[in-house]
């Protein structure tokens, strides 16, 4: 017998994100993965240096990772989309659930308990690995942002309704991890290459 869930977790690099918006360049989940795991690995070490925490930052990084591997199966839906009202959201979520069913079933059965916090936090999750889930949403809204910066610095216009959005939902969220990353690290996205390198 074949198990899917590898060959189905590399097809993150052909769901494209902003569906809705013009891109200069155009970001897939795997990207985007990659960098929330970074993002979440990055807010759980100032957690722990600056404010007195002891989480397990790699964990979050892992998390990142995981986070969106069901849009493989889904797609990206638009956020307006996906809030537009109570009834689309409640229907988003039961496709969602479908998905992280559908995608732990591809694997072993005596391995499919090591991915079910991977996939379901709200199910299978202890209240510290919940307490992980913070950083890893506070990344993904980062990472958002970020996108939006990037978007902005060659001109593109569309994403500065997102980028107002993206940076106000980080706020939003009162998380001080997430105000240090961008008081310290932010400001630096909106540098050329050459300014970065004269500056490190």
């Amino acid at each position: 017998m074949q198990d899917q869930f590898y060959s189905m977790l590399s097809r993150m690099k052909l769901i494209n994100r902003w569906g809705l918006m013009r891109n200069t360049r155009n970001e897939n989940i795997s990207e985007h993965s990659l960098e929330t795991a970074m993002l979440a690995h990055c807010l759980a070490v100032i957690h722990n240096t600056y404010f007195g925490g002891n989480v397990n930052a790699e964990r979050c990084a892992l998390l990142g990772v995981f986070h969106d591997v069901t849009e493989i199966i889904t797609g990206d839906l638009p956020t307006p989309v996906k809030y537009y009202n109570p009834e689309i959201r409640t229907a988003y979520k039961e496709v969602e659930d479908t998905a992280k069913k559908q995608l732990i079933s591809m694997l072993p059965e005596e391995m499919r308990g090591e991915f079910r916090p991977l996939l379901s936090p709200e199910e299978d999750c202890s209240e510290e690995e919940l307490e992980l889930w913070r950083f890893v949403k506070a990344a993904d809204k980062l990472s958002a942002l970020i996108k939006c910066i990037e978007e902005r610095m060659t001109g593109n216009s569309d994403f500065l309704s997102a980028e107002k959005a993206s940076a106000e939902a980080v706020k939003a969220m009162k998380m001080p991890e997430a105000d240090y990353f961008m008081e310290h690290f932010l400001p630096s996205y909106d540098n050329t290459l050459d300014e970065q390198a004269q500056r490190a």
